[in-house]
């Protein structure tokens, strides 16, 4: 074949609006007069349904063209010696092409690509309820193997209504939501079109509720539109209802929990899309009408009447106690036992939907009576008892000259008491267990063994300190000894008006007596006096706060110190030293954090926790607010020595123990210290006072 013909063939096929691919199959040089050759063809990527030309030499010899994957093409557009057109067959794929003659076979080196543009023009219609037919159009839709809803809900090819080319018939799954639609050839590299407009997904409304207000417990009846596409209705409150009594696609009709609260009433389909109610709804809150007897005794029952009794399911008495509900109440009468330590007020009530309503009148309790004292004149540590009415409601006795003493027994119209050191002439008041207290209107009189009177000394006392011990008479003492029966062995001054006495090292420290004996062996004892001193940290795990370490992640005021002339063993302490006014965070971390409470788990009434303090200046006011919050609730304990006495100092270290059962969450114990997940720590709360205290060692210790 002439070389310059082959060339030009080349340049005029090169201006060809398709890509062009070389790929031919050549004879040897004496066979090219006859021989037919592959040059090249086009376009690639072709269209199906388009054409494809095929440039070479002696094609007029050419009887067949076989398209992949085996598409025998034998009716050609045009056929001549140097090229062949013919219209691309639809089920053409990507692959060789092969020239059949009667010479053979000659395949293409490169490869065939066959273009399928997926286009997806419209969808009808364009708001439709699950269930329902929508049809997609567009281009070689037949290659669609899903269609995909908003929030990726799929429908694969297999649940295709119908399918072809140019159209694809499918149902809006139930689970679909609002928005565009996308298709997907499936392929591992996905070809995924999307739509230009969004497919309104129809969703349940409540347009009217009834009753309203409503008894939790009841049936609620809802009316509104597309009811029947509901699976789940929400209430305020709580979890979801997926029980309905009746449903249809104008109404439906369902029991309200009872743990319903005030709010929207939620509208929810299987694609979860949440469509509240246009009102809001209210529950039922019961009304008390009457509370019998009223006073009533601490321990015993009252008995309410009302309407929608049958709602409550808490009852809470004055001083935050709550109440136990007794079986066999209804919808217009319960009964509730009163709880030993609630104090007068109002009772509230409150439903599983959090509604409280409280009783019109304070419930009032009653009060024992003292009517006499047997015997009217004791000495320390005889036992007295207090005569007259309801005084089995009694738990200590208090004395003239403030000194508090549990009672040994307590019955109806009596109680017996020790007298404590300290008790002084006057009259005695019984306190009962929801601290009221009542003063008997006569004196009981103190046998005095001796005639010596102390009429001044220190409060607060140090091992090592030497302390003035005022008075008259003190010349008829012998022995001095101190807490845990200690005698004193050096002194200063002993004259009849004073007595000069060192605090022996080994003093128990803590609140507690002086004892004395006189020359004859008879025994007296001083006012109360707290010999400051620290506890050992008995076990380093059950230790959470040491400021070396164990430090705090947030607070208000102070920081971490270490003055040597105020640590308590040379280490580091948690100082505060400002004028403070309510709530002031000291140091707080959260309770996963190195917090202990595993270790002790459900044993809370065998543990305290223990901190050591040196208090600088008096506190006159607020509270140090200790706090172990958890899982189980909120638990607090306040701890304000200076509320007695209007001021508070130790001017030295001393230890704070407070049992683990004085933390409440209203009236609740913490039932398990494991369960303490967040927050633990204390602060300043509830008042204003300056504070200058040092803080250390808060552990947990075991009683």
């Amino acid at each position: 074949m002439n070389h310059t013909y082959r060339i030009l063939t080349y340049l005029c096929t090169g201006l060809l609006a398709f890509a062009i691919l070389i790929g031919s199959c050549k004879k040897d040089d004496d066979d090219t007069s006859t021989a037919v050759e592959l040059l090249s063809f086009g376009p690639s990527p072709a269209l199906r349904g388009g054409e494809l030309r095929i440039i070479g030499t002696n094609l007029d010899k050419v009887t067949a063209v076989v398209l992949p994957d085996n598409v025998n093409v034998t009716s050609f557009t045009s056929h001549t010696a140097e090229l062949i057109t013919l219209s691309i067959p639809e089920e053409t794929v990507a692959g060789h092409i092969v020239l059949k003659s009667a010479q053979g076979d000659i395949s293409s080196t490169s490869i065939l690509t066959i273009s399928e543009p997926i286009t997806l023009a419209s969808f009808s219609p364009e708001a439709a309820r699950p269930g329902d037919v929508i049809t997609i159009q567009g281009t070689y839709l037949n290659l669609i193997k899903a269609v995909i809803f908003s929030s990726n809900v799929m429908v694969g090819d297999t649940s295709f209504i119908s399918q072809s080319k140019e159209k694809i018939e499918v149902k809006v799954p139930d689970a679909a939501q609002t928005g565009p639609l996308a298709l997907s050839n499936g392929e591992e590299a996905p070809i995924v079109v999307i739509s230009e407009k969004t497919l309104n997904v129809t969703l349940p409304r409540a347009l009217h509720l009834s009753p309203n207000p409503v008894k939790a417990g009841t049936v609620l009846t809802i009316e509104g539109a597309d009811l029947d596409l509901v699976k789940q209705i929400g209430f305020e409150g709580t979890t979801p209802v997926s029980s309905l009594v009746s449903q249809s696609a104008s109404k439906i009709e369902v029991a309200v929990p009872a743990d319903a609260h005030d709010g929207k009433v939620i509208m929810i389909p299987a694609s979860y899309v949440e469509n509240p109610s246009e009102e809001e709804l209210v529950l039922v809150v019961p009304e008390i009408t009457n509370l019998s007897p009223n006073p009533v005794k601490n321990g015993q029952n009252v008995t309410v009447t009302g309407t929608n009794l049958d709602l409550i399911t808490r009852v809470t008495f004055g001083g935050n106690k709550a109440g136990a509900i007794l079986g066999g109440g209804t919808a217009t009468q319960i009964t509730v036992k009163v709880p030993p330590t609630a104090t007068e007020d109002l009772v509230t009530f409150r439903t599983a939907a959090d509604k409280t309503v409280n009783s019109a009148e304070v419930l009032e309790l009653v009060k024992p009576t003292i009517t006499g004292i047997n015997p009217m004149q004791a000495q320390f540590g005889d036992e007295i008892t207090i005569e007259g009415n309801d005084l089995d409601l009694v738990k200590s006795v208090i004395f003239t000259g403030s000194v508090e003493a549990v009672v040994n027994n307590a019955s109806l119209n009596m109680a017996t008491v020790n007298v404590p050191i300290g008790a002084l002439n006057g009259p005695v008041a019984v306190v009962t267990g929801n601290g009221s207290v009542v003063t008997s209107s006569f004196d009981f009189t103190l046998l005095l063994s001796t005639n010596a009177v102390i009429t001044d000394m220190p409060a607060i006392a140090a091992p090592g300190d030497m302390i003035s011990i005022i008075g008259e008479h003190l010349d008829e003492l012998n022995e001095v000894i101190f807490p845990g029966d200690v005698p004193a062995t050096m002194f200063g001054l002993k004259t009849a008006t004073l007595i000069q006495v060192f605090v022996p090292m080994n003093t128990a420290v803590g609140v507690g007596n002086i004892k004395f004996i006189t020359f004859n062996g008879e025994e007296f004892f001083s006012p109360a006096i707290n010999i400051q001193g620290v506890d050992p940290v008995d076990d380093p795990s059950l230790l959470f706060f040491n400021f070396d370490g164990l430090d705090s992640w947030w607070g208000d005021t102070g920081g971490i110190e270490n003055d040597p002339a105020l640590s308590l063993d040379g280490s580091n302490y948690f100082r505060v030293n400002g004028s403070l006014s309510g709530w002031t965070g000291f140091f707080w971390r959260n309770g996963g954090n190195n917090f202990p409470g595993a270790i002790i788990s459900t044993n809370i009434s065998s543990y305290a926790l223990k901190f050591d303090i040196n208090v600088l200046e008096p506190i006159t006011g607020g509270e140090f607010a200790w706090r172990l919050k958890g899982t189980d609730g909120d638990f607090w304990h306040a701890w304000k020595p200076w509320e007695a006495s209007g001021s508070y100092m130790t001017n030295g270290w001393i230890t704070v123990t407070i049992p683990l059962t004085e933390f409440l969450d209203g009236g609740n114990q913490i039932p398990n210290l494991a369960n303490i997940t967040e927050d633990f720590g204390v602060a300043f709360n509830n008042g204003s006072s300056a504070v200058n205290a040092c803080i250390d060692n808060v552990r947990f210790e075991e009683l």
